[in-house]
């Protein structure tokens, strides 16, 4: 029995010791992908492109109300940032290239393109049909506009069908739009995309059937190896008015430059192969146990590592080969639009699930500390209160909807917070940990502003926040006081500490021993 039992101490140390060289390489990648450079270079270039006034009436990217404001955006703050034509000195900047801030290349062609919807895709009323005669609708896949229009002539007033570089659809504030539309591709220098925006404006390339417009194109700044996708959207309401928002992608596609970065290659090949041994290893016990594998928590952590890392390094090799295949067709045809926001948009999700498999890695340290007497406690509470914790989710979360309903109604048409049910659910998330404006609320109604907040809070936070905490402290009292649980298997600090007591004791008798030789 004591045999068995140092078996198991001495197996599940080693285990933990490989686990350790792993979650320590896989740190190493994921740091590597990230730096603070990243930052400053979404910082500068979101504060040149959204905070640049115009000098007519000081419009900005964030300050677009309109249809005039898009164009006196566009003409202006757009292209000034966008073509950086000398030094502040006077002297001409670099010819046949786009350097915005002297530092980062304008790669190919930035793009403009535009979504819109059909007329009478929405039904006027009768009482207003003789003199409403155009209906426009929200975007929506079903009511997108297909056709030409205007001239009818090049691509900006024809559509063009989607792309099928992996792609996606882009989730603005209001729709999800297509990755097709009308396209205009602005010119190589500041001329030539003005004449092409006062063309399109006097032409009236807007109109009431437009519901967004979408800017994209890429920087890249040699000196920290970073790409910058840049994609500016205005949208266009059935209401009227216009809506901007922006989304500026900051990676590094190009891996292997730096003596760093060929550091990184290696751990990537170590990581590779731990990927194979755990595969291996969770194969044959998937063998041994059959779908009773899947009943070990923990188990279930090491194959969601696995497929999650097993993502990654596919979608790495898939990045390398894309971008040398996009950086030689812009390199061979520099007068085109390279679409490098769907990598972008890709390799940021790369990073999001590295982000998770890290995060589950570290989770899972538990499993090896758990035979410790304190964690062993906690799990116990947990497991023993999830009964009690599940009847309080669902009495928390009947009260916590109807308030959350009760407030979309009410204050939905005025308050910011409250405009979308999603809205209204976050918004009572924030008031429980203290972050609210009450001040809107009541500005919106001044009887049950106040009625609301008071019954919510008092409700939620002072009776229900502390029923929950109940169940766990009483619990958790009960699992101290149960005395089948002072004893486990073994305590990992406690071997650990016995291995260094004993490796003094052994010095001590080889300094004994010879001294008395």
């Amino acid at each position: 029995m004591v045999g068995k039992k140092s078996a198991k101490i001495k197996s599940t140390l080693q285990e933990f010791m490989l686990y350790l060289i792993f979650l320590f390489d896989l740190s190493i990648l994921t740091f590597g992908m990230v730096n603070s450079n990243m930052y400053f270079f979404t910082k500068v270039m979101s504060s040149l492109f959204l905070e640049t006034t115009s000098y007519v009436n000081d419009v900005n990217f964030n300050s677009i109300n309109s249809l005039e404001d898009f164009w006196e955006f566009a003409e202006g703050p757009l292209l000034d940032s966008l073509y950086w034509k000398e030094w502040y000195n006077g002297q001409p900047l670099y010819q046949g290239r786009s350097y915005i801030y002297y530092e980062n290349i304008l790669l190919g062609l930035p793009q403009m393109r535009q979504l819109r919807v059909r007329n009478n895709t929405c039904t006027v009323h009768e009482y207003f049909q003789d003199f409403i005669k155009d209906c426009y609708d929200a975007y929506r896949f079903g009511s997108e506009d297909l056709t030409s229009f205007g001239p009818k002539t090049g691509s900006e007033w024809e559509y063009s069908v989607p792309n099928t570089q992996f792609e996606l659809w882009h989730w603005g504030r209001l729709a999800t739009y297509g990755n097709g539309g009308y396209i205009v591709e602005l010119g190589r220098n500041k001329e030539t995309s003005a004449e092409k925006m006062k063309r399109l404006k006097s032409k009236l390339w807007l109109d009431s059937g437009s519901r967004a417009v979408i800017i994209d194109f890429t920087v890249y700044n040699a000196n920290v190896n970073l790409f910058c996708a840049i994609r500016l959207l205005v949208e266009f309401p059935a209401t009227g008015g216009a809506i901007p928002s922006s989304e500026f992608l900051t990676v590094k596609l190009l891996r292997y430059i730096s003596n760093f970065d060929y550091f990184l290659a290696a751990c990537e090949v170590i990581f590779c192969f731990f990927i194979c041994y755990y595969i291996i290893q969770g194969a044959l016990k998937l063998y041994t146990f059959r779908l009773s594998y899947f009943k070990n928590i923990w188990h279930c952590l090491d194959t969601l590592i696995v497929l999650l890392s097993s993502v990654a390094i596919f979608y790495n090799i898939f990045r390398t080969i894309k971008v040398g295949l996009l950086l030689e067709n812009l390199l061979n045809n520099l007068d085109s639009y390279p679409n490098f926001y769907f990598l972008a948009f890709w390799q940021n999700l790369y990073n999001i699930i590295i982000a998770f498999t890290i995060f589950i890695a570290w989770i899972k340290i538990f499993k090896y500390i758990s035979f410790n007497m304190t964690m062993t406690q906690l799990s116990t509470t947990l497991s023993r209160c999830a009964k009690g914790i599940v009847g309080f989710a669902i009495m928390f979360f009947i009260v916590f909807f109807a308030y959350a309903q009760l407030g979309y109604l009410i204050f939905g048409t005025q308050v910011e917070r409250f405009h979308t049910f999603g809205e209204c659910i976050f918004s009572q998330f924030r008031i429980i940990l203290g972050d609210f404006n009450f001040d809107e609320i009541e500005a919106a109604n001044q009887i049950l502003g106040p009625i609301y907040f008071i019954t919510f809070v008092f409700c939620l936070f002072f009776v229900l926040l502390n029923v929950f905490l109940a169940i766990i402290n009483d619990t958790y009292s009960e699992v101290k006081d149960d005395k089948s649980l002072r004893e486990v298997d073994f305590d990992i600090c406690d071997v650990v500490r016995k291995s260094k007591v004993l490796q003094y004791a052994t010095n001590d008798f080889h300094t004994e021993r010879s001294m008395g030789a």
